[in-house]
């Protein structure tokens, strides 16, 4: 059985699509903007792509020491396995 929204309930679904869209929209303007600056900056410092944004992912999310942790842990298994240049 559907749901029946009464008047109050569908303007606030109304409200809160239209505002979702609007964020949604800002966000993707961010993240493109961002995109832009780091590639810009990469090709300047002569610095890959990829590694500035792992840089900012990390350092956004605080997570150095779990990174270190998870690279230590892959160049375990790559020494043991004899997969190192």
């Amino acid at each position: 059985m559907d749901k029946i929204f009464s008047g109050a309930e569908k303007a606030k679904l109304i409200q809160l699509v239209n505002e979702g869209m609007t964020v949604m929209a800002e966000i993707d303007a961010l993240r493109e903007g961002l995109s832009e600056t780091v590639k810009a900056i990469a090709e300047e410092m002569e610095v890959k792509a990829s590694i500035l944004k792992k840089a900012i992912s990390v350092a956004h999310k605080s997570s150095l020491g779990a990174t270190n942790a998870d690279h230590e842990t892959l160049n375990t298994i790559l020494e043991t396995v004899g997969k190192t240049l």
